[in-house]
């Protein structure tokens, strides 16, 4: 739930952020001054193109969520039961093991959504968020595809 809160006070930030800055860029675009102008579109597109990283973001988690809370209640989630360092970090050698077996089980079941949640999870693990978000990125795309 925390992760939660976290994304909307971002975009509740974001939204006061952009508010501001389309401001900004409309006081510049009023003062009639080609450079001020150009600097006004200029200033506007920021927000634009943050508006639409924050949906996507929270599209993904919107998504993931949905696909986790599926997985759950068809009690297929992994446990998560590596052992830990005092620190709370997941033991690494651990994690790499645990990871060998959910990737096998991707290139088992390619097709299958529920084994690319699973090889994300693993990938989080082991340290590697580039690559558990690509294989959420799949499964998300799997489960789309899914009757």
């Amino acid at each position: 739930m925390t992760a939660k809160r976290t994304a909307i006070v971002v975009a509740v930030v974001f939204v006061a952020y952009a508010v501001l800055l389309g401001w900004r860029g409309a006081l510049l675009i009023g003062t009639g001054d080609p450079v001020a102008i150009v600097l006004g579109i200029a200033v506007l597109a920021i927000p634009l193109l943050g508006a639409y990283l924050v949906w996507r973001e929270l599209q993904f988690g919107r998504q993931t969520e949905t696909l986790a809370r599926e997985l759950e209640a068809a009690g297929g989630l992994p446990v998560d039961d590596l052992p830990r360092r005092p620190s709370g970090r997941i033991d690494r050698a651990a994690a790499d093991e645990s990871f060998t077996k959910y990737k096998a089980e991707a290139e088992a079941a390619p097709e299958d959504w529920r084994v690319w949640f699973r090889l994300s999870t693993a990938y989080d693990a082991a340290g590697d968020r580039k690559r558990a978000r690509a294989s959420m990125r799949t499964a998300i795309a799997q489960h789309a595809r899914t009757p």
